[in-house]
This record gives C-alpha cells, sequence and structure tokens, in this order.
C-alpha cells in the first residue's frame, strides 16, 4: 500500500536552517535510490508520525518532487537519545516492480496450549527479514502459537509460505518456544541415626 506524503525541497546550508526546521515542527532529510537523484528535503513531523502510526515502518511513501512522482521507503532514521524524536531521516526511491528487502516485527498471536498447562513462553526472535515488491511488504509477520505444546518451539522454517512475500531469515532461527513450569524442589531432610552421647565413665580408684 502506499501513502502521499508532503515534502519540500531545502538548502543544506548554513547548518542552522536544520535546527530552524526543527523549531518549525519540520524534520530535514533526504531522497536518493531509484531513477533519483540525491534530494535535500524536509517534511512535517506530525504528519510522518501519524503516517507511520496507521500504515507502519514499511509503507510506501509516494512524494512529488519537482513534479516528478517518487515513491520511497524509509530506509533509516536518526532520533533523540531521550526524547526519540526524529533528528533526520532517509528516504530510498524504490522501483515498484522489482523486489526488495526489509526487517519486519514478528508478532505472535494466540494463546499457546502449553501455556494453558503451567508454561511459560519465550520468544526468541522479534524481528526477520522478507524479501517482496515494495507494494507487498508487510508491516508484521503473525505466528499462530495456539498449538505451542510443552517443550515444543516453532523455527522460521515452520512457518507457512505467503503469496505476498518471501522470508529470508535463516530457516533454522527459532520464533518461539514453550518452556515447563519451574518448579522449586524443596530440600528433604533425611533423618540420620541419632549420635550416641559420650558417656564419661567413672575413673578407678587407685
Amino acid at each position: 500500500m502506499a501513502v502521499s506524503l508532503k515534502v519540500e525541497e531545502r538548502a543544506t546550508r548554513p547548518r542552522s536552517l536544520r535546527n530552524k526546521l526543527r523549531h518549525e515542527g519540520k524534520i530535514p532529510g533526504i531522497v536518493y535510490g531509484y531513477q533519483v537523484e540525491s534530494t535535500p528535503i524536509s517534511v512535517d513531523d506530525r504528519e510522518l508520525m501519524r503516517l507511520l502510526r496507521e500504515n507502519g515502518a514499511n509503507t510506501v511513501f509516494t512524494m512529488d518532487l519537482n513534479g516528478k512522482k517518487v515513491n520511497t521507503l524509509l530506509h533509516d532514521y536518526q532520533s533523540e537519545t531521550f526524547t526519540r524524536e526524529l533528528t533526520h531521516v532517509e528516504f530510498l526511491s524504490v522501483d515498484m516492480a522489482e523486489t526488495t528487502e526489509v526487517e519486519t516485527e514478528i508478532v505472535l498471536v494466540g494463546e499457546a496450549a502449553g501455556v494453558k498447562a503451567g508454561g511459560t513462553l519465550a520468544q526468541t526472535l522479534y524481528n526477520m527479514v522478507v524479501s517482496a515488491t515494495p507494494d507487498k511488504l508487510p508491516e508484521n509477520v503473525e505466528v499462530d502459537i495456539t498449538d505451542l505444546q510443552i517443550g515444543q518451539s516453532i523455527t522460521v522454517g515452520d512457518l507457512a509460505a505467503h503469496a505476498d512475500y518471501t522470508i529470508i531469515t535463516d530457516a533454522d532461527e527459532q520464533v518461539a518456544a514453550i518452556q515447563g513450569a519451574q518448579e522449586e524442589s524443596a530440600e528433604l531432610e533425611v533423618p540420620g541415626e541419632a549420635a550416641e552421647p559420650e558417656v564419661i565413665g567413672e575413673t578407678d580408684a587407685e
């Protein structure tokens, strides 16, 4: 799915312009890639965050650059360490007919039978790499764990093939497992034979 994103070309000098943009609620960025010269841009902070929340990070963003329609993916970004606010974004122009590889989130769905039986769910893989044309890239990959029993696990290779994308991550990678309930074993005290008290006898008189 593609969504429209309004961007504006920006100057790269002086450096103070970046701070000015941020004060205006805009994020400096750049667009490069397929049939596009590297172009500095700015994008409205709130608009971009809204589109990301509603559509996911693997959405195709369609933008207008000098009257040319360009399809892009959010390729990279920088953010503040504490506030997590975006400070710079990179968009990669893509050919909608060619496949591309991206990382996507793994979402476990269902309540595992093993958890109902007292086991503990352990998710060991949270993201995987998939390949697809830009319009078919998934926001996430759902993994059904409903039938997972205690002692069982799901690997990437166990996941069913999907018509829209191909999973690139190694098939041996474990996604999730159900561990047995940890039982605290009480230490049993085994009573031993009582030691006979030492008897101090009377010494013989000389």
